[in-house]
């Protein structure tokens, strides 16, 4: 250790109780920061996962320019071939197959224009929470035919309920007449009012055999193990599709391109918690800067006598500033030590911010919270912290050359 050095670490501790509190702050300002910006992770995963589950997925494999236009002739015609595909990857935790058709829907009252969706039930249990959203009746079977389950406010609006008939007329692929009459099992309730009031599901192969789909799909729906797999498995997939020749018309979404919306409001709410955290940041600034300059006003006389016996400005300046940058390494090392030790408990253990899941678990929610400890939320908020409090102490350091040894040395 130079003699500047061991100087800046005894001026440290010549106030012990000032100095204890800027570090406490210093550390209290990286712990909340690093706990923080994880919880804000932990979050937004959690808030994807469960949006995704309703009904978008992480990924979809459909044919180009289905996702804008919805035509009924945009299919992917061998869905055998990509199931096969997608067994064969890592990250993917479950797949399954659905079809689409706006179609009209009459029940003995009344006629909606509705989303009928051809699914898979085993495959689409493991996929969606569509199978836990049932709020009256029951969720479709294998062996299921000409049966329906269709949303809360939909049933409402056509005054039916388990165990009622409901006529579906639309346009087949091959621009035959799709007709046929559907028994109502189950009605579910997403929580979202326009898939409740706008959706109907029936068995893919009630709805292959009635819209003429000759076993043909619109979207092969896939959720993977992890969020952070998503971007590795769409390429994995998109590779593996393009290498079985003529595939040019396939495309890969996933989920930031399939709800836009959700992406736009993370993005809104992540801007949010950054001005938060500034503001913080800047608070611990300002105590810093108010510590030092207290220091530099109290020490003036010290600084004064220092010069008038040789000391150059500028070494006291930089003694100065190693005290600053001392006192805000060991509150930023104990900050970082003791914000990724709470995090990572909340992490492994999560946070019940509802007091009760139950409300959630209604909509297939975990009420729970997990943060996610990563490189970025530990460091990030630590260093801004390094950088603003150095900027603040710099200030009353450089302060320091502008000092005259004869006014310095009489200054009370």
């Amino acid at each position: 250790m130079t003699i500047d050095a061991k100087m800046a670490w005894r001026n440290i501790w010549r106030n012990p109780r000032r100095t204890v509190l800027t570090i406490s702050a210093i550390a209290f300002a990286s712990l909340l920061l690093i706990f923080m910006v994880s919880f804000q992770f932990g979050s937004y995963e959690a808030l994807i996962n469960s949006s995704v589950k309703i009904h978008a997925g992480h990924l979809k494999v459909q044919a180009k320019g289905y996702q804008n236009k919805k035509d009924m002739h945009l299919v992917v015609p061998y869905p055998s071939e990509t199931g096969r595909i997608l067994d064969n990857l890592q990250g993917i935790d479950a797949y399954t197959f659905r079809a689409n058709a706006f179609s009209l829907i009459s029940s003995k009252e009344r006629t909606y224009g509705v989303i009928v969706t051809g699914i898979d039930p085993a495959g689409e249990a493991k996929v969606s929470t569509l199978a836990k959203l049932i709020r009256d009746g029951s969720y479709l079977s294998e062996n299921d035919i000409d049966k329906a389950l269709l949303g809360e406010l939909l049933a409402k609006n056509l005054q039916v309920g388990p165990g009622d008939e409901l006529i579906i007329l639309g346009q087949g692929r091959d621009g035959s007449i799709a007709a046929t009459v559907v028994q109502v099992k189950g009605i579910y309730g997403s929580g979202i009012d326009e898939f409740d009031r706008s959706t109907i599901h029936i068995p893919l192969k009630t709805f292959q055999d009635v819209y003429s789909m000759q076993n043909a799909v619109h979207e092969v729906v896939a959720v993977c193990k992890s969020l952070r797999d998503v971007s590795t498995v769409k390429k994995n997939i998109q590779e593996a599709i393009n290498h079985q020749g003529n595939k040019s018309d396939i495309t890969v979404l996933d989920w930031q391109e399939l709800m836009p919306g959700l992406l736009q409001g993370i993005q809104m709410d992540l801007i949010s918690g950054i001005i938060f955290y500034v503001i913080l940041i800047l608070v611990v600034a300002f105590s810093i800067l108010n510590t030092f300059l207290m220091a530099i006003f109290e020490r003036t006389r010290e600084f004064g006598v220092l010069m008038a016996i040789g000391t150059t400005p500028r070494r006291l300046t930089k003694i100065v500033l190693l005290e600053s940058m001392s006192m805000t390494m060991i509150g930023i090392i104990a900050g970082i030590i003791m914000g990724s030790i709470i995090t990572f408990y909340f992490q492994v253990n999560g946070i019940d911010i509802y007091g009760s899941s139950e409300i959630l678990s209604q909509f297939g929610i975990s009420g729970r919270i997990h943060p996610r400890l990563s490189i970025l939320s530990v460091f990030s908020g630590p260093l801004a912290v390094l950088l603003i409090t150095f900027l603040a102490a710099l200030y009353p350091a450089l302060k320091i050359r502008g000092l005259r040894p004869a006014e310095a040395i009489a200054y009370v």
